[in-house]
């Protein structure tokens, strides 16, 4: 049993360093005179709320990011929810056949480890993927494209072309729309600004390193549970599968994400620029 100083001594040393060890933290202990198991760590540990998770992965933020972060969310989070309602989201994304999205664990009795039904099929090399070119707003989903090879500001302003109007009109956002897109080298080149010029878009403006910031990335993740569910055999059936059940996404779930769009900036505005839930 512990003393109310040394929780206190553990709960500060995690506080500061979620990273530590509990033979790290046995071994403090241990010379200050207390001398207990790594065990008897982590179940005093459990015990005030703190337990060991795999940490989330998150992008890379510098000082200048966070900064850039922070000020998108201050410039926009007293904007009204009409003008979200008119912001064309956009992305890219890849699906891989036979990816990361199965079952990763099953029920099953000592030794029968490698009985076909308790094991995950793979393929060397992944299989194969597609690269996706999709958008969104708050009444629903736009179109959603294959990227044909390896994408550059040439076939990404094709992209853009041939499916922002049709999503635009397909989703009803009227004249007074706005376009999103990140940061990637493809999307903010000379080439792609001045083809955006000519269109006369309004564009939204990005903060780099801010997928969070984006609700696209929600409906990413439901398409590719929803893909894996079907287990696509071949490249064909996982594109198939991919418009299917991109078109399926409910209107209700668009509109959910962006109507609380708003907590995703008051979020940012908390975390002064860190990274959030979302």
């Amino acid at each position: 049993m512990l003393s109310a100083t040394a929780v206190r001594y553990l709960k500060r040393k995690v506080d500061k360093n979620p990273r530590v060890t509990a033979e790290e933290l046995r071994q403090d202990l241990s010379e200050g005179g207390t001398h207990v198991s790594a065990q008897t760590i982590r179940r005093t540990l459990r015990g005030e709320g703190l337990h060991a998770r795999t940490p989330r992965r998150t992008p890379l933020l510098t000082p200048k990011h966070k900064k850039s972060r922070l000020q998108y969310a201050k410039n926009h989070v007293d904007k009204p929810q009409r003008f979200w309602d008119t912001v064309l989201w956009t992305d890219e994304t890849k699906l891989e056949l036979f990816g990361h999205m199965d079952q990763r664990y099953v029920w099953r009795r000592k030794n029968e480890a490698y009985k076909e039904k308790n094991t995950l099929p793979t393929v060397k090399h992944g299989g194969g993927s597609v690269m996706l070119w999709g958008c969104f707003a708050s009444s629903g989903t736009g179109n959603l494209q294959r990227v044909q090879g390896t994408m550059n500001s040439i076939n990404y302003q094709e992209i853009l072309g041939a499916n922002v109007m049709q999503s635009v009109t397909k989703l009803k956002l009227g004249r007074r729309w706005t376009f999103q897109q990140d940061n990637d080298p493809k999307h903010t080149s000379k080439s792609t600004m001045a083809w955006l010029q000519t269109k006369g878009w309004k564009i939204l403006e990005w903060p780099s390193q801010s997928p969070d910031l984006n609700p696209i990335e929600n409906l990413w993740w439901d398409l590719k549970k929803a893909v894996a569910a079907r287990k696509p055999k071949n490249i064909s059936e996982l594109e198939a599968f991919a418009h299917e059940e991109w078109a399926k996404i409910p209107a209700g779930r668009c509109k959910k994400l962006v109507s609380s769009y708003v907590s995703r900036l008051k979020d940012v505005i908390t975390a002064k620029g860190c990274c959030t839930k979302y």
